[in-house]
């Protein structure tokens, strides 16, 4: 018989709880553990007749809201406890949980299993905010406008904030840094089951499908220029609906772009096919900056400053382009780029980036560990995709085609 395991979540909104225990919950399943998350959050909305986005809801001056988050959290600590006497072995606790008093109930209902708390934490100002103008897109704000729910979550946060104790006097407690995917610090008093395979699951990548897209055909493709906002031409057009109807059926919440207008093009009516889709445009993801070279073509390059193309070929990943960029200097900012979409990504399996031919490439590399100096070189088609899926036991990705379904 496999041991049991309490795990509760701690931390304020937004820091990346729900995705971290979701994470987690989905790799131990690989183990063949029966894991369950009690989401404090879900029962609530199930429970309440009314719209509870509200922050005066979360005010711990609001008698009516604290007795119905208590009571959500004594029915979920219930259902967790009946979770595992009846066969199942890891229950996490997923809510803020951010006062001790909190936390001893929860010690209280599982008195002698095993239990652990993990504190996810974020002190990347633009990171946490990105998250909170994702959240507002959700179902519980869809009466705001995109202003009034950032308004709304973010005096949510003040309330929580105003009643927060960080995890202290707990014998087994761990800290994270939800964005970084980082251990800051840990305390562990008792044998805790599966804690080693835990650690590891923190701090690795797990990817269940991303779907890593070129945007369509640009005018400046047909001139071989390079850079530039240039529109889609009429084939580009075409490809863009081709991938909608290709990707129609794979659920897509989020499809992250450049703020390029190619890629936002290309990733309109993608998400147009979709039933609720978002699409979130990021500047770590646009393409190399040219500078000087922008909007030329290669030809005039190597006509008009030839210098440039010769050291370009000499070693492309490391050229940076005069008062431009290059490989080596947007690595840094393309690796941000991946650490915001796991951040903002809400525990979702499928991840949609509509990208650039440079920066997918640096993202294809991010994954399958290609050299430098090959990365210049990947193959990066505008009628084909790749998909790549990475779990703690094998690496696996191809490049697909997509074609348009008939009818």
């Amino acid at each position: 018989m496999k041991e049991k395991l309490v795990i509760a979540m701690v931390g304020l909104p937004a820091r990346g709880k729900s995705t971290m225990a979701w994470k987690i919950a989905r790799t131990l399943e690989y183990d063949d553990v029966r894991v369950e998350i009690f989401n404090n959050g879900e029962l609530r909305r199930k429970l309440s007749q009314e719209n509870t986005s509200s922050p005066d809801f979360f005010s711990p001056h609001n008698p009516k809201g604290l007795e119905l988050r208590e009571k959500c959290a004594r029915i979920n600590l219930g259902l967790a406890h009946s979770f595992l006497g009846n066969g199942g072995e890891v229950a996490i606790i997923d809510a803020g949980n951010v006062t001790r008093y909190r936390r001893r109930m929860i010690e209280e209902t599982f008195n002698g299993l095993p239990l652990f708390f993990i504190e996810c934490v974020n002190v990347d100002e633009e990171a946490n905010e990105a998250y909170l103008e994702h959240k507002a897109t959700l179902t519980e704000f869809s009466h705001l406008t995109p202003a009034e729910a950032f308004d709304s979550f973010y005096k949510r946060i003040s309330h929580y904030e105003s009643i927060y104790e960080p995890l202290h006097e707990e014998r087994n407690r761990l800290l994270v840094d939800s964005f970084e995917g980082c251990i800051l610090q840990e305390q562990i008093s008792d044998v805790v089951p599966y804690y080693d395979r835990i650690r590891d699951i923190i701090t690795t990548r797990i990817v269940r499908n991303l779907f890593l897209v070129r945007h369509g055909e640009t005018y400046f493709n047909l001139e071989d220029r390079i850079g530039g906002d240039s529109d889609l031409t009429e084939k580009g057009l075409a490809q863009a609906g081709a991938l909608a109807e290709h990707f129609a059926d794979v659920p897509l919440p989020v499809i992250f772009t450049s703020n390029h207008k190619r890629t936002l093009q290309t990733a309109a009516p993608i998400a147009a096919k979709q039933k609720d889709c978002s699409i979130i445009a990021l500047p770590e993801f646009n393409e190399i900056h040219a500078g000087l070279c922008e909007g030329m073509t290669y030809q005039e390059i190597r006509r008009q400053i030839p210098h440039v193309a010769n050291a370009r070929n000499r070693n492309k990943f490391g050229y940076v382009y005069p008062s431009g960029e290059g490989y080596a200097t947007m690595e840094k900012r393309v690796h941000r780029g991946l650490q915001k979409i796991f951040y903002l990504n809400n525990y979702n399996d499928n991840i949609m980036i509509v990208g650039h031919r440079a920066v997918n490439r640096m993202i294809l590399s991010d994954f399958v560990f290609r050299p430098k100096e090959e990365v210049p070189y990947i193959y990066m088609p505008q009628h084909r995709y790749y998909h790549l899926q990475i779990d703690p036991y094998k690496k696996h990705f191809e490049l697909k085609p997509y074609v348009q379904k008939a009818g």
